[in-house]
């Protein structure tokens, strides 16, 4: 039998845009993980394949599976339902999963035969016997997956179609941010893969460079840092040590140890999140975390780069702490760390957060058209009421904050900092992420989205 695994694209998200002239967006684009990893999960005797939308829509119509799985992100569930609908009509049988499906399960059982909520691999086999005999369920419950027996993805599946392949090694969060639904989904302990299975794994990896997809790699306890400095160990031992970059928090600076392993074994780049410049903005949004025993987080920038890594720092704009003024203040404060890159995005309520839940409580969401809206909740557009700032405030402020960092002064002064062998990825990360807030302000504007609703 066949399954057709699909991750839909976003009309309205200008990172998966390819430009076949200048498509520098294509190292910022990833294997979708969770379908391989359920690809990877499916017993024998299915065959299957994955449509990721963000390589371009095939012809459904010449298509013609026996079942169809949709993954989404809230941003994704507009177009979910949409490919659900169509397949439905077809007479072919559809279940949904991911994030999004798991927080609004009421919603998404309007559009799909059946849903999986939470983690997928432990019951996905389950589901597809009751396919094959024709007993499904409405719902079906996911659970946290034991360790041991978190499945490694399919790697094979849409091999050169990337330049950046993905791998997990951990899940869970205790860090439970306002704004973020990963403690809600997976859990709130980190749970560790075994590190001989990452490896066996990581050999798999056809692509040029690896994300490692983990929500915090290096997690926030020693024990965490411990586990993660015996992988870097075992990839240079097993040489599997091909450029690789991660996700953080502030505290990967804290371990030299771990700093010169992590660079041994490939890395080049570390994401972290900032979120916000001040400590009435950290305790908004629950990330004190980052500034716990007076940290110095300049220096702290300064330990990672001088191990050969670059820094990619993240902030939220339209916090309810911000104020007019807070676009040149993130621009300063991102300079003032010497971060290599930086991430503005703005707030956005995500069901399943703390975030969502408040601001629903207040009435101040306004894309509430769902499913239709959903689409809009791509962490760049108006969905919220913002409780200092108008929309056109935010606008005049990321305008601001981008040509403040975002300047071909600043640019060049940054690329020439790192070492010569690193101009080139900085220079190109900084004028791709220029030449996508100038695709974001024109699809606003196309949009009708740079007004008010």
């Amino acid at each position: 039998m066949k399954i057709l695994l699909i991750n839909p694209d976003n009309p309205c998200v200008t990172l998966t845009k390819r430009n076949r002239w200048l498509d520098i967006n294509k190292y910022r684009v990833w294997k979708p993980l969770s379908l391989f990893t359920i690809a990877k999960a499916t017993p024998k005797g299915w065959d299957v394949d994955i449509i990721d939308e963000n390589l371009g829509r095939p012809d459904y119509s010449k298509l013609n599976p026996d079942l169809v799985g949709i993954t989404a992100f809230t941003s994704q569930a507009t177009r979910a339902y949409e490919l659900s609908k169509y397949f439905k009509e077809r007479g072919i049988f559809t279940v949904g999963g991911g994030i999004h499906i798991s927080m609004c399960d009421e919603e998404a059982t309007q559009y799909f035969d059946s849903i999986i909520k939470g983690e997928a691999e432990i019951i996905w086999s389950e589901f597809l016997d009751d396919f094959k005999n024709h007993k499904t369920k409405k719902i079906y419950e996911g659970d946290l997956v034991p360790i041991e027996k978190i499945s490694s993805a399919r790697h094979d599946l849409l091999n050169k179609q990337y330049y950046t392949g993905s791998i997990q090694t951990t899940r869970g969060c205790p860090l439970r941010c306002t704004f973020c639904s990963v403690t809600a989904f997976n859990g709130g302990a980190f749970r560790h893969r075994p590190i001989e299975h990452v490896i066996e794994e990581l050999k798999s990896v056809k692509e040029k460079v690896i994300l490692f997809v983990d929500d915090n790699l290096v997690g926030v306890h020693q024990t965490h840092m411990d586990y993660s400095k015996k992988l870097f160990q075992a990839m240079i031992d097993a040489k599997v040590t091909k450029p690789w970059f991660c996700q953080s928090t502030i505290n990967f600076a804290d371990d030299n140890e771990l700093l010169r392993l992590a660079k041994q074994s490939g890395c080049f780049g570390v994401f972290i999140g900032f979120e916000a410049i001040d400590s009435e903005g950290l305790a908004f949004v629950h990330k004190k975390f980052n500034t716990r025993g007076n940290r110095d987080i300049t220096n702290s920038v300064q330990r990672i780069q001088k191990h050969g890594i670059t820094v990619t720092g993240s902030f939220i704009i339209g916090l309810d702490t911000d104020a007019k003024g807070i676009g040149k203040r993130i621009a300063e404060t991102a300079i003032d760390y010497g971060i290599d890159v930086a991430n503005v995005l703005i707030s956005t309520p995500l069901p399943g957060t703390v975030m969502f839940d408040q601001v629903q409580r207040e009435n101040r969401i306004i894309a509430a058209n769902y499913p239709s809206d959903w689409k809009y909740y791509t962490l760049a557009h108006y969905v919220m009421d913002f409780k200092n700032l108008s929309w056109e405030d935010i606008l005049r402020e990321m305008k601001i904050f981008q040509r403040n960092f975002y300047s071909i002064r600043n640019i060049l002064k940054r690329s020439f900092k790192v070492r010569i062998k690193d101009f080139h990825r900085v220079f190109l990360v900084n004028i791709n992420y220029l030449y996508n807030f100038i695709l974001w302000f024109r699809m606003l504007k196309k949009q009708g989205y740079m007004q008010a609703k």
